[in-house]
């Protein structure tokens, strides 16, 4: 894996064993628990627009506005609930796509491992 993350996006990688960084929440966004949040960004488009990576977010509740996201659980276990929206009950192996300006409670059940690809609207700030 390469560890710039401007890097050519063609790479093969196991996200189970990916070292992550912290990525801590704004304390407005956390719910319930204390939840660590960590991720990896393993490709960004040039434009800035465009990330690729691994992400991590322990046992607790907290919230988020989305950005558009398709995204795999690795491992974990979570109840995404999207306002005005449906449920999403995810665990390894599923496939979750996410809409922008959708906001969401996240309650993560167990450590919850993710292999995500955002696409950020122009003039969006990345997180």
């Amino acid at each position: 894996m390469p560890a710039d993350p401007t890097a050519p996006g063609t790479l093969s990688f196991d996200p189970s064993i990916v070292e992550l960084q912290p990525a801590p929440l704004d304390p407005s966004q956390i719910v319930e628990g204390s939840p660590d949040v960590a991720e990896r960004v393993v490709w960004s488009s040039p434009d800035g627009l465009r990330h690729r990576g691994v992400w991590e977010h322990g046992p607790g509740v907290s919230t988020d506005v989305e950005v558009d996201e398709i995204f795999v659980v690795v491992s974990g276990r979570a109840t995404i609930e999207v306002e005005d929206g449906p449920t999403l009950e995810v665990g390894p192996g599923d496939v979750g796509i996410l809409e922008a300006g959708a906001r969401t409670t996240w309650r993560v059940h167990e450590t919850l491992r993710k292999v995500f690809h955002v696409q950020l609207a122009e003039g969006a700030p990345a997180d």
